[in-house]
Parts: structure tokens; sequence; C-alpha cells
């Protein structure tokens, strides 16, 4: 049976065969000795998103007591989950950010961690712990944002929308774009999108449009 430590868009953690390509996690244990989920999603407000190999070291996932290993199918699908990068694994990448979260603030230098944090936490979280979601116009998204249509989450990459599954994204659907969605990925993530952040994509975001 495959463990629930896979993250969909929503936020939400569930059991899936499928295989990811980054991991992360919420700031501690989230998991009971018998490696399945107690009650709480997450510990602390650093939700993190990091490479699946870092200096060769190895993990037993969900070991009693240590922090619960996440996956993701890919970058997108963390920050439209309310993670961002990990400052030790992905340290060019976190720094990266955070230079663009201050240039998004009209601030000079980079944000700190905390500053961060305490934001998207904010932003990710809505009452009882559900997922904080807004209403925007899809023409006026940056790829890279995950939208919520039709009850189901879809990927923006451009003119067209791909939806989300565990496996990896579906053929490409066009929609009119004074179409009004629901946007999962968090607002201060998606203005370091209008400045040319660029997430890692599943190759199946690439994959040919369907007509």
């Amino acid at each position: 049976m495959p463990l629930q430590n896979r993250v969909t868009p929503e936020g939400e953690i569930i059991a899936t065969a499928a295989r990811g390509t980054m991991m992360g996690n919420r700031g501690g244990c989230l998991h009971r000795p018998d490696k399945t989920l107690g009650r709480r999603r997450w510990v602390t407000r650093q939700w993190i998103c990091c490479e699946l190999q870092f200096r060769g070291r190895h993990r037993v996932v969900m070991t009693p007591g240590q922090y619960t290993e996440l996956f993701f199918l890919d970058e997108a699908t963390a920050l439209a989950a309310g993670h961002r990068p990990c400052f030790e694994c992905r340290r060019a990448d976190a720094l990266a950010f955070a230079s663009l979260w201050a240039q998004a603030e009209g601030r000079t230098g980079r944000v700190t961690a905390e500053h961060m944090d305490r934001i998207l936490h904010d932003e990710r979280l809505g009452p009882g712990g559900t997922k904080r979601v807004y209403q925007w116009r899809v023409g006026d998204l940056p790829a890279g944002s995950i939208v919520r249509l039709d009850g189901q989450p879809h990927l923006v990459t451009g003119r067209e929308l791909r939806l989300w599954t565990p496996e990896g994204y579906l053929g490409a659907v066009r929609v009119d774009p004074d179409t009004v969605v629901e946007v999962l990925t968090p607002p201060s993530i998606v203005a370091l999108f209008r400045l040319e952040l660029q997430p890692r994509l599943h190759p199946t975001a690439v994959a040919s449009t369907q007509t």
C-alpha cells in the first residue's frame, strides 16, 4: 500500500503509487509509528520544497519521530500548495526566490525565510485549515500558476490549461481568457511568476496540445 505522503496543488496529502519529482516537509513529524498520518497536516510555518537527492544522504521514509517526507509531482505543485524552496539543498534557488520576493515588494536585497513563511501561511490556509483560494481572470495569470476549474486543478501554460493528476498533466485545453477561475497558487508566488520565476515542471506539462 502506498504511503499517504503525496501533496496535491490543493495542499492535501494523499496516498498514491505515482512518483514525485521533488520532496519537502512541513516542519516536523505528521506520522505515527505505523507510518500513517495523524490529524495534523503541518507542524511549523516552514513548508519547504527540496531535492530528491542531496549530498548522498539517505532517509528511511516516515522514520518514527523524524520529519515527514512529502512528495510533489513538480515544483509548480509544491508552490501551489504553499511550499517554498529549501535554503539548504536548494540554496541558489531559495536565494533567487527571496530576491524576487523583495523585488515584488519594492525592496532591495532579499527577504528572510521567516518573512516569506509568515505571509505564505496566511495565504495558503483558510478557516479551519482549508485551502485559501481567490478568484482571477485566467487570461491575466502567468504561466506556472495552478487554478481550480470545474472543481479540478489545472496548470496555466500560457493560453492553455492542463489538468493536474498525480501521474502528470493531461492534454492542454483552451479556455476563454475572460473566464474567472479560483487560483490555488498563493498570490505572493503568482507575483514572482510575473517577475519571470520559472518553476520546475513535470515533463507532461509540455506534451502535445489536444484540439
